[in-house]
This record gives structure tokens, sequence and C-alpha cells, in this order.
């Protein structure tokens, strides 16, 4: 794509409270990538499913606010607005107990998902938002219109398959991981675990994807990207929790990627701002460019 093109992306899937031991914050993976593609002046756009109940409507101004647009975020009389209990171990990694049925398991095929995507320079999908099979074959509808395909793991037991990995990484131009992820499913397809390069190298023969990123917590990340493999070892930041840090890591990637910025200098934005939401409370911490700058500028 162009650089300074102005990009429109497209989010798909779950939009839900965080419920932590002492407060609540709005978060799911695709609301949170596209809450950082917006303040990245990316046009983001959420395909979801919020219950008729006060956290929908929470979350509905919370996306007006983040000038989001709503019009792709359907109203469930049936079912609610979903819930994650997130506990958070010494070092600040969360771990999640998700409720089920939710609204956003039921998100439909509509005109207004329809004329979004085809709209879209690229869509943004998950694992988990293919739970349910009504939100997994709307899904699966809506790839097949999108212009770029961007799979973002996020493995959360026990809601998904080594058949459902399979049929999602082949459908995508880009998939991102983090390294238990990429250990586990490269187990399942019979890869012996040998270096974290050869299982990239593995994995995007075996699903014919050119683009992989392997994200790595506190250690940084690793792209392949055209062939070359690019690596950043990570920036210190005093952790407060991990909650939403690796999205926020995968919008600021794909923000540069998609303009034709250099690789290196994508993944290294990229880890910076992932680094800095760690560093801070819940997903959706107010950050700065200024601070992204200062933290490379640490390294």
């Amino acid at each position: 794509m162009e650089n300074n093109k102005k990009l429109s992306i497209a989010c798909f899937g779950e939009v839900l409270f965080d419920i932590f031991p002492t407060h609540s914050k709005i978060g799911g993976a695709p609301l949170n990538v596209a809450n950082r593609l917006s303040y990245l002046g990316i046009d983001a756009h959420l395909i979801s499913r919020i219950g008729n109940d006060v956290l929908g409507k929470e979350i509905i101004k919370f996306l007006e606010v983040a000038g989001i647009t709503i019009e792709t975020i359907q109203v469930d009389d049936s079912f609610p607005t979903g819930a994650v209990m997130v506990s958070l171990d010494k070092s600040g990694s969360a771990s999640y107990t998700i409720a089920y049925p939710a609204a956003w398991d039921k998100i439909k095929l509509n005109m207004e998902a329809v004329s979004e995507i085809k709209n879209s320079d690229a869509l943004v999908f998950g694992s988990l938002a293919c739970r349910d099979s009504i939100s997994y074959h709307t899904l699966k509808d809506l790839v097949e219109l999108a212009n770029y395909k961007i799979f973002d793991v996020n493995l959360r037991p026990p809601f998904y398959t080594k058949e459902l990995l399979i049929d999602l990484m082949g459908l995508a131009d880009l998939i991102k991981f983090n390294e238990e992820e990429l250990l586990e499913i490269a187990g399942l397809l019979g890869c012996p675990l040998i270096t974290l390069n050869d299982l990239i190298t593995f994995i995007a023969k075996e699903t014919n994807t050119k683009t992989i990123c392997v994200t790595r917590g506190g250690d940084g990340a690793v792209l392949l990207f055209e062939g070359n493999v690019y690596t950043n070892n990570g920036y210190k930041v005093k952790v407060a929790d991990t909650v939403g840090a690796g999205d926020s890591f995968f919008a600021g990637l794909i923000s540069q990627l998609l303009v034709g910025e250099d690789p290196q200098e994508s993944l290294d934005f990229a880890c910076a701002m992932g680094a800095l939401v760690a560093s801070k409370e819940g997903a959706n911490p107010t950050i700065t460019l200024d601070e992204i700058e200062k933290i490379r500028k640490e390294i």
C-alpha cells in the first residue's frame, strides 16, 4: 500500500468488560486493536455484538469517544454483553475466565458488515470469536470479501481446536502469535520444538503465509516479512499488567506495515507501544507518541 495512505481497517469479534479484583475495564482484543488503530489516525471499524444492557451502553459510549465506527455494532436482546474475570499473578501476567454465551458469540451477517469489509483495506480477526458457530460462519463469509486478512491467534482454552486453527491460519495473509501459542500450534502440527526461527519458517510453509509475527513478552518480538526475519529484544519497563499490551503491539505493527514502512522500524515501534501499555493499568490506557519515542531512545 502507498505510504501515507489513510488506512481503513475493520476488526471482527469480541467486545466485553475485563473484570479485575478491584475494578473493571472495557476490552476484548478486536476492540483494543481498533482503539489503538484509531489513536494512530487510522479509520478503525468494529464488527461485533453487545447486549441490550448497561454494559453494552458503556461500550458504545467508549467507542464514540475513541472515534471508532459503531454502525456495525449489533444489539442483542437475548444475550448479555461479554464479561471476563481477570486474575493477575505477582509479575502482572493475566489469566482469564470468559463467560459463555455472550452477545459477541452471535454476530450476524448483515449488509452493514458486508459493506464495511468491502470498503476496508484489511480485516483483523481472532480465534476466540469463532468459539460459537454463529459468529464463526459470519466471519467465514466476511473473510471471503476482505482485501487483506490478518489473524490474531489469541488462544483462550478451551475455545479452540486444531482444526479451527488450521482453518483460520489458511485464510490469513498475516498471522500474529505469542511465543507460547507458536510452540503449541507447531506441536499440534507435528513440528519438532527447535529454534524460534525454525518454527516460524515451518508455520509459514504449512499455512502458505508470508508474514508472521511472534511476540515474546518483555523479550520483544520476531517478524518474518517477505522472506526476511527481523528482531526486537524488547524495551524494559516496570509492568503494571499485561492486559491489552499484545493488542496495542499488534495495532502498532499493522499501522506501520500496511503503509509500507520499513519492517524493522515497524517492529521497533510496535514493541515500544506494547511495552508502554504494559507499564500502565488496563487494556486501553492513555499513551502518547512522545512516550513511545522516549522508550525507544532508552534502550
